[in-house]
Formats: structure tokens, sequence, C-alpha cells
């Protein structure tokens, strides 16, 4: 249950410090005294959507702590678990909003996303105000009260959990449908496609592969070239083009016959005779530069042989790259798919061949969750069914104090044609009424007035209370337009919800307010010149004098004290 609210900076409440027990609690107070501020508030805690405008004037941000204590068994636990958030025997949810209207939610101190403090929260309040009512108008919320009536949770949840998988696999057999009727119209062209890039066989990154190796071809060709033309030009096959080794013979030739003829005994002065060592070390250096070439001549021919290019070889990957890039534009995809295209033609062609039995096997899968889904919805519609019958007698138990003596209340189960079934089923439930006698029972959002719809309200929450998880539930002003006897079979009967779980119901009625274990009044008051909003219990004295007020006005008689008092006796 909810054991503590702290509010701080929300609208018209600037600080405020709440406990809460088990039971009844009652809120009262003047119109406009802030007693929907309160339960905002704790719909802020709760995680309903909240405006910047929430933040009370000249604070910079709102926050809201509650503090609730569920039994070791409520689902709240299992949530939390789900979301790896750790806990004691304490559930703090907290949330704070500034004036910008962004907010932050917090569970036991840990960061979380709204939308899990709203699922949180649903498990622990349920709230039943003016939108409730509504809801019970539409049709689309009845089964699922059945299904709460009936104890249908889990074979609800089987009927949508078997629709799921039957879309499933209708949808699967669909696409194999559509995948066989596109291949069938297109069998040619997959036969053709599928031949050619067979044929062309595309591997896995080929064309990074084949783009490498000519780009290294290429460059081993222009160096093989570079080296024959230096082979070239340093020994020319041609001889009358000369080269650097005919130079370095003709110039010895040339140094030998200008050597000059002596005879032996001869001898020559000291000019001719450094010329002629000279000329000794000049043939010498000739013939080491003819060894030199020599040298040179043979390391070409030895780097072009280690060379050893084949331009065949450069030709074949030019023209496997080249047909490459051809098939990928004409099939409009990147030479890297065209393996992944070959895969995919071959399993459509492989789709024509074995299409009979993909349809079966897929037919048969839809037709068996069709199976599984019809006998699901039938358990659920026999529940409900049983349910329909107990939820009517139930809800007229409670109508005839709530002043619907002649009203009738109908649960109508009506079958759906296939086309229609969902998630919900193979059938819509309705609740139907007719309030006066003779009268044919209609929808309840056109036969049902707003403070009708209250009352029904009350009553299915009497009924199903002890079937919903959430231990707090709350009533805001579940008791508008009433008075009198039937008013106080309406605090009758919230005493009755409150019997095992915690009430919280905001109220105009003296006869609802006796009712309350608790009684708490909202209060205006001004300080320093603005509005605030306070919340005090009330005990002995003090709420009878407010009971009285509610029942007198704004001068309270005796007479209205009294009638306070017969109303707390019976209570």
């Amino acid at each position: 249950m909810l054991s503590a609210l702290s509010i701080r900076d929300v609208v018209l409440i600037e600080r405020l410090d709440l406990d809460f027990d088990a039971g009844l609690t009652v809120l009262t107070g003047e119109t406009g005294a802030g007693k929907s501020i309160l339960l905002d508030s704790l719909g802020l805690a709760l995680g309903v959507r909240a405006e910047g405008a929430m933040v009370r004037t000249g604070a910079e941000q709102a926050s809201v702590v509650a503090l609730f204590t569920p039994p070791p068994e409520h689902p709240a636990w299992a949530f939390l678990a789900e979301q790896g958030i750790a806990s004691g025997a304490e559930i703090m949810l907290r949330r704070v909003l500034s004036r910008e209207g962004r907010s932050r939610a917090f569970i036991d101190d840990q960061p979380v996303a709204v939308g899990v403090l709203r699922g949180l929260g649903a498990l622990l309040v349920e709230v039943q105000g003016q939108h409730e009512q509504m809801a019970l108008a539409d049709p689309a919320a009845h089964a699922a009260l059945l299904d709460e009536f009936g104890g249908a949770h889990d074979l609800a949840a089987a009927v949508a959990a078997g629709w799921r998988r039957w879309r499933a696999a209708l949808a699967a057999l669909e696409e194999v449908k559509a995948a066989q009727a596109a291949a069938a119209r297109d069998a040619d062209w997959l036969a053709h496609a599928e031949a050619e890039l067979s044929a062309l066989a595309p591997g896995p990154d080929e064309e990074t592969h084949l783009a490498g190796a000519r780009q290294r071809l290429q460059q081993k060709t222009r160096e093989a070239e570079a080296l024959a033309q230096a082979l070239a030009d340093l020994a020319p096959r041609d001889r009358r083009h000369g080269g650097p080794a005919a130079t370095l013979r003709a110039c010895a030739r040339l140094i030998e016959r200008a050597t000059p003829r002596r005879a032996p005994e001869e001898t020559p002065d000291a000019t001719e005779a450094a010329v002629a060592g000279l000329r000794a070390e000049l043939l010498a250096a000739i013939g080491r530069a003819e060894d030199a070439l020599a040298e040179a001549e043979r390391l070409l021919e030895t780097a072009l042989t280690t060379l050893a290019i084949d331009p065949q070889h450069l030709e074949t990957a030019e023209e496997r790259l080249f047909a490459l890039r051809a098939a990928a534009r004409k099939y409009q995809v990147p030479v890297a798919e065209l393996p992944a295209l070959l895969d995919d033609l071959r399993r459509r062609r492989a789709m024509l061949d074995e299409g009979a039995a993909r349809l079966e096997a897929r037919a048969a899968e839809a037709s068996s969750a069709r199976v599984a889904y019809l006998e699901a919805a039938a358990r659920l519609a026999a529940r409900r069914a049983e349910a329909a019958g107990r939820l009517e007698r139930a809800i007229m138990r409670e109508l005839a104090p709530l002043k619907f003596a002649a009203a009738r209340v109908k649960v109508e189960i009506t079958p759906l044609d296939e086309a229609a079934f969902g998630a919900f089923g193979t059938e819509t439930v309705r609740f139907l009424i007719a309030t006066n006698p003779g009268e044919a029972p209609g929808p309840l959002g056109r036969i049902a007035s707003g403070g009708e719809l209250s009352r029904l309200m009350l009553a299915l929450k009497v009924v199903l209370a002890r079937f919903s998880p959430a231990q707090t539930l709350i009533f805001d002003e579940v008791d508008a337009g009433i008075g009198g006897a039937t008013a106080a079979a309406v605090g009758e009967r919230l005493a009755r919800v409150a019997d095992g779980r915690q009430v919280l119901v905001v109220t105009h009625s003296p006869q609802v307010a006796a009712r309350g274990t608790r009684h708490l009044r909202v209060a205006k008051t001004l300080k320093g010149g603005r509005a605030s909003t306070l919340i005090e219990p009330l005990t002995g004295r003090a709420r009878r004098e407010e009971i009285a007020r509610m029942l007198a006005g704004e001068t309270i008689t005796e007479a209205a004290r009294a009638a306070a008092d017969d109303l707390l006796g019976a209570a």
C-alpha cells in the first residue's frame, strides 16, 4: 500500500508530508481547496504525463516521493526484478519536474525511464475517476473486465499469443506465395541470369584481389620495360649503333694506335716516359670500365630473367576484372555483391523446384496455428460465458442499494465472423443496461448518465476489487451528483472495498466521509500574500465539525452536528 507521500512545490503545495494507513481514507474540503492537486501530485510519482505548469510559482522544480510497502507476493517485485532493480522492504518512487517541463524519474534512487515508472505505478495504484467512467462506456474495455472477474487472465494471454503465432504463420505463408509467384514470373530470366553468373563464378572480394594483382603486374611491367631499355642502351643488340662498351673499345684502339714504335735500343726521354705511364693507366682504366659494363649487363639480364613478366597474366587479370564489372553494371549491384546475387538466384530457382513442398509446409504451419488459436479462444469463450451470468448477478446485487433497483444489467457475448477475430478472441463483449422497467438493455454510454456510470463503476469495483493486483485504489468524486441513502450506500461499498486493501476517496458526501477510517481535510490558506494548500488529519471533534460543515454548508448548526454524530455512529 501507499505508506507515505512527500510533495514539494507542486502548484499550491509548497511542502507537504503525509503518512497513510490501510483501510478507507477520505479527503474532504471546499471546492478549489486543492484536492485534485494532491491526486495530481501522486500521479506525478506514478509516471503520469506532466507539464511545467505544475511547478509552484517561484520554484525551479517540483518533486514528489511516494513510498509503497507491497506484500511479498505482489507482482511489483517481479517487475522490479525484470528491470534489474534491487529493492528492500519498501519501494520508493520519485519524480522531479522542471519548470521547462523536463522530468526525471527514479525507483529507489535509481534513474529510470518515465515509462518504467508508469508501468510499476499501474501495478501499485488504481485510480477511478471521470476518465475511467468513460472507459466503462467503451465496449473495448468490457472483455478485459469480464476476464478479470472470471479469472481468465491466463486464457486471455494464451489467446493473444495464439493470435500472434497464427498471424505470423499466415504472413510466412503469404511471403512464400509471393516469392513463388515472383519466381514463376521470372523463370526464364532467372535461368539465364543464374547460368551467366555461374559461368562467371564471382568469388568473395575478387574485385579487390584482381585490382591489386593488376596494379602489381602493371608496376612489374613498367619496371621490366625500364630494365630492358637500360640493357638496350648499355649493350645494343645492333653493334652498329654502338653503346658504352663499343665506345670504350674504340678508345682503347685509338690509344693503342697512337703508341710510338721504337727500336729496342732507343731510350725515351722523360716526357715520353711520363706519357707512356699515363697511357698504361688509361688503358687499365678502360679495361676496368669494360669489366664494369659487362658486370652491369649481366646484372640487368639477371634482373630481367628474375622478373619474368608474362604479358598474358596482366591481360588475363584485366579481362577478368572487366567481366566482373560488366556483370555488376548489368545486374545493378556492386561487384562485391555478385556472389550474394548468385546465391539468391540459386535460392529462387530452388524455390521454383521446391515451391510446392514449401507452400505445403507453410500452409500446414498456418493451419496448425489457426487450430491452436481457435482451441484457446474456445476455452476463453467458455470461461466468459460462465463468468457472464455470475458477473450480472454480482453487479445487480450491488446496484439495488445504489438506487438502481429497477435496473437490469446484461453481459452480451456475440460471436464474430472469422474475418473479425483478433487477439481479444472470437467474440465481442458488451455490458448493457436498462435503467427503467420495460426498456430493452442498451449500451452503457448511451443509456447511463455520468452519475449512473460512477455508480456502475463503483459496483464493478466492489465486485472486481479482489482480482486487482493494485493494493491502493483511489476514487475521485465517485459520489458526484448523489446524496441521502444512495450516498450512504456508496460509502458502505467503499468501506467494503477497503476491507483488506487501501482506498483513498475524494468526496463531497458526508455519508461517504463518515465511513472513513481516516479523515484528511484539504484547505487553502494565504501565507505571505500567496495561496497554499494544506492537509490536516481530522479526529474527534474536528472531524465531527467537518462532516457537519458538509451537511449544513457555511453555517454549522447544532442540528448539523447532531446529524454528523448520527452518521459517525452509524459508520
